[in-house]
């Protein structure tokens, strides 16, 4: 029995791993903003049909108040979880070049990061282990195309 380790679509897993870690570091780094419900009542001359459907405006602004953040403190979780389990240099990469809110680039985080600065081609290379890992724990993985079949794309539920 052997167990072979899928091939990756570099380019595309890689802006995939890109984009969620945007995201992390945007809800990391902005407020959220409630909704408020709307309490005054507007004028209309045209008669407001019957459209059967019942709206409740103030359950639906509630529910979102409640729901977002708790989604995006559950994707956040998610995001520092994944990168809890990759080895520690890959880990010091990610968190120093992605989570923190200072966008640093490639160059400080291998020249600064670690105990002793590394090379710009082990930096680069450890940073694919890391994307790897994470597009496999996160499971946002896009699989290479492999002889005229179409590639597969787990894209993560937002």
């Amino acid at each position: 029995m052997t167990f072979e380790l899928p091939e990756f679509d570099r380019k595309s897993t890689r802006a995939a791993v890109d984009a969620a870690l945007e995201k992390y570091r945007i809800y990391k780094s902005t407020l959220f903003e409630e909704r408020e419900v709307k309490t005054t009542a507007e004028w209309s001359a045209t008669p407001r049909s019957n459209t059967v459907v019942t709206s409740d405006q103030t359950g639906n602004i509630a529910a979102y108040n409640v729901d977002e953040p708790a989604a995006r403190r559950a994707y956040c979780k998610r995001i520092e979880e994944a990168v809890k389990l990759l080895p520690k240099r890959e880990r010091i990469l990610i968190t120093e070049r992605y989570l923190n809110t200072d966008c640093d680039f490639d160059y400080v985080v291998y020249n600064n990061a670690f105990e002793r600065p590394i090379s710009e081609a082990t930096y680069y290379h450890l940073k694919w282990k890391a994307f790897y890992k994470l597009a496999l724990n996160l499971n946002i993985q896009v699989i290479k195309e492999v002889s005229g079949l179409k590639s597969t794309s787990r894209k993560e539920k937002s």
